[in-house]
């Protein structure tokens, strides 16, 4: 492909990666907007959330094996084309469940993240590898922060329908271009997909899943949550027995143990933690009225444009890591984004007292989101053969999510497990929360620090081209 070609392939997949993830957080502040406009309760309208996500933790690795044995391209396509069935039926949703449903058809857009990696890898020059992944993944993080702040204009000055209305134009406008412009992949895994390993992989990510996200309201202790979570563990069992014993396995398990993939695993799950339960979290605490002790008493809007420092400097830090990547290496930008994350919430926990100081803390987070989106992304990229490139980012973007939805739903019972006589939180459960996530991001340091250093291989194993089908090793990695 020459160099004109790569910026257009760059920016179909990197609109369409940026669609879905701004949509993962772009109805989050609607959502006592749409409980009203359907009339249904605050425990079913979170559905709309739990849905997506379920979805997306079960599609995106699969998918993205999937693009690995018949085709990056075609899968994108499809994953596009689910996207928009998605958001149409959603914007003409007439009543709750209906609009569960759509939501759960846009969650099969999350492979679009694997996808587009693997796409890069395939068709790039080796020199224009890192950086581009760098690009999307500030694309992608700075997606979600986009989402939360369109979310208040958007419902103010329209409806909350036009939610999915607009990126609905987006996206098919995406898929038309994908399919003119975007090449199919030269380099293909072989085998078949296992069905028998994706029912187990979807079956223990949902038992794992569902428990943690409707944790505060069914309660930890109860039945439903204990026996998920035990149904999770069996299957979870299975799913790694099938994997190790079949000839074409879904996730090759021993991809996963690679030192430099599990150590990189290991900080995305506690890092999605930290992140996760900020993006949720912050607005809620700008929005709480002063009446409370803290807070802001911030309207949607005014919560969304509190979190515009987070978008900005996490958009800026993800395109100046692919500069920095070839010059300093993944890991260590990976353990400085994570530490950056540690500093912020203990910013948070410490002083939150004035909009500037909640403002800056969010910049700080956002500069370390930047920094680790983009190298959890290239250290996985670069440790692992280019026939696994779907699966393994497809794994990595899921433990992510495991952990945000771990990190959301211990922040949320930490923040609603006590609360005053007016029933709003007391503001000791905000700073024990945010001390929380510091310790969970400095443990997401640690892990970092703990991946190999990577040598640059062979150009056919960097980029992925057809001379790196038969190459059976990842990158050569030696400790450091």
């Amino acid at each position: 492909m020459n160099r004109s070609s790569n910026r257009l392939t760059f920016a179909v997949l990197a609109t369409g990666a940026g669609v879905f993830s701004m949509m993962q957080s772009l109805i989050a502040p609607a959502l006592p907007t749409v409980q009203q406009a359907l009339g249904t309760s605050q425990a079913t309208v979170t559905w709309v959330m739990t849905a997506y996500l379920l979805s997306a933790s079960i599609f995106t690795p699969i998918l993205g094996r999937v693009g690995d044995l018949f085709g990056k391209k075609r899968t994108l396509v499809g994953a596009l084309f689910a996207l928009i069935v998605g958001c149409v039926l959603a914007a003409l949703a007439p009543n709750i469940a209906t609009l569960i449903v759509a939501r759960a058809i846009q969650g099969i857009g999350g492979a679009l993240f694997p996808l587009s990696f693997g796409i890069i890898r395939d068709e790039f020059p080796a020199s224009r590898v890192s950086p581009s992944i760098s690009n999307l993944s500030a694309v992608i993080a700075a997606g979600g922060g986009f989402g939360m702040v369109l979310a208040g204009p958007v419902v103010g000055a329209l409806d909350y329908r036009w939610l999915f209305w607009l990126p609905t134009a987006v996206v098919a406008l995406t898929a038309l271009l994908a399919l003119r412009w975007i090449p199919e992949s030269p380099s293909r895994s072989t085998g078949q997909v296992n069905w028998l390993a994706a029912v187990l992989l979807s079956g223990w990510l949902v038992a794992l899943l569902l428990p943690i996200s409707q944790a505060t309201t069914w309660g930890w202790g109860s039945a439903k949550v204990t026996g998920l979570l035990i149904t999770a563990v069996v299957l979870f069992a299975l799913w790694a027995l099938a994997e190790a014993r079949s000839a074409s396995p879904l996730i090759d398990l021993r991809i996963m143990r690679l030192p430099a993939v599990w150590t990189t695993n290991t900080a995305a799950l506690l890092f999605g933690a930290g992140m996760y339960a900020v993006w949720s979290f912050l607005p809620a605490f700008a929005q709480t009225p002063t009446s409370a002790g803290y807070g802001f008493g911030s309207t949607v809007t005014g919560a969304g444009l509190l979190m515009l420092p987070m978008l900005v400097a996490m958009f800026c830090s993800g395109i100046v890591s692919g500069r920095l990547e070839p010059v300093f290496g993944a890991k260590p930008l990976l353990a400085i984004g994570a530490a950056l994350g540690a500093i912020s919430c203990t910013m948070l926990a410490a002083w939150h007292g004035q909009q500037w100081q909640v403002a800056f803390a969010a910049g700080v987070f956002g500069l370390g989101i930047g920094l680790a989106f983009a190298s959890m992304a290239n250290l996985i990229v670069q440790s692992v053969p280019a026939a696994q490139t779907g699966a393994a980012t497809g794994m990595n973007a899921n433990i992510r999510t495991i952990g945000g939805s771990i990190g959301a739903a211990v922040m949320s019972s930490m923040v609603t497990g006590h609360v005053q006589a007016s029933g709003l939180p007391y503001a000791s459960g905000y700073t024990h929360g945010f001390t929380l996530l510091a310790v969970l991001c400095l443990a997401a340091t640690g892990a970092a620090l703990l991946v190999p250093a990577t040598r640059r291989g062979p150009r056919a194993v960097a980029t992925g081209h057809p001379a790196a089908a038969s190459e059976a090793k990842p990158l050569e990695t030696t400790r450091g």
